[in-house]
């Protein structure tokens, strides 16, 4: 157990509040009849062009519209892979059938009923914005969000975490991170947080206990 247990705890969204996103990704693939490993190659290529490795970054501060990056996806499927992809948005294909986390979820109503400051801090897509709000009730469940789109910043970068701990009023040595991405939790830590890296909802919940000190 630590010193002083935690005083606000933060959420990833994708891949803690949801499934995996391999998870997701093939149930899309299937869904829409397309190669697993020409989409990934295309998204990786697309993402390139933006001189990063993060798959995500165009999108969720963001530098480039979900349609206009969808497009560029479409043209390397076409011309890489001779594959048609008949989508203009991910952002309906991608969360049908999407279901939240529902062990996790308890989880955070749990922090929040002994009184912990519980947000969410997600690298979010502008177009995604009100999907994952159907899937979650973020005024039930949080106290606070923080989107990458919305603030201009995202994870790991030092900003959002510095952003999150004035928005909570929570220290940062009293304030704890779970994303299921190493990356990210290496930024919180670099910032002052706690952080669990989510492999498992078990997993998380026990690493939380030890962190508070009580069972939730």
């Amino acid at each position: 157990m630590t010193a002083e247990p935690v005083a606000a705890v933060w959420t990833d969204f994708g891949g803690v509040l949801t499934p995996p996103i391999s998870v997701t990704m093939a149930r899309f693939c299937a869904a829409h009849d397309l190669p697993q490993e020409a989409l990934i190659d295309a998204i990786l290529k697309v993402t390139a062009s933006y001189g990063t490795d993060d798959i995500m970054l165009p999108i969720d501060t963001p530098l480039v519209s979900e349609p206009e990056w969808v497009a560029q996806i479409g043209e390397v499927l076409r011309a890489d892979h001779g594959v048609e992809m008949r989508l203009t948005t991910l952002a309906d294909a991608w969360f049908d059938g999407r279901e939240a986390n529902a062990e996790w979820v308890a989880a955070l109503r749990g922090l929040r009923e002994r009184g912990l400051f519980v947000g969410m801090l997600s690298n979010m897509v502008p177009a995604w914005d009100l999907h994952w709000r159907r899937m979650v009730d973020p005024a039930e469940l949080f106290d606070d969000v923080v989107l990458s789109f919305e603030v201009g910043c995202r994870k790991p970068d030092r900003r959002i975490f510095d952003l999150a701990v004035e928005r909570s009023g929570v220290p940062a040595g009293l304030s704890l991170f779970v994303d299921d991405l190493p990356k990210n939790c290496d930024g919180a830590r670099a910032a002052g947080w706690r952080a669990v890296h989510f492999t498992g909802t078990a997993e998380a919940v026990a690493a939380l206990n030890e962190h508070l000190g009580v069972a939730i």
